[in-house]
């Protein structure tokens, strides 16, 4: 049995917002973490560009969930 659209865009939406939650408390842990372990600054950087190019990743696919929703407006 097919999925229809809508419930192929709601679960993509789901799995979108999980990715943007995951990324927030993964940086979130991650700054709360490194001074306690004494983690070097440029690890600290490296953890901010890798979260920065998940969210990047996350506004991509935003867009593209907003283009299909556009397209079966009509």
């Amino acid at each position: 049995m097919e999925q229809s659209t809508d419930q192929k865009i709601a679960q993509r939406g789901r799995l979108l917002a999980l990715v943007i939650a995951g990324t927030m408390l993964f940086w979130l842990a991650a700054q709360w973490i490194g001074p306690r372990i004494g983690l070097a600054g440029e690890y600290a950087v490296l953890i901010d560009l890798v979260v920065m190019a998940a969210f990047v990743m996350a506004l991509y696919n935003g867009l593209q969930l907003w283009r299909i929703r556009q397209k079966d407006k009509g």
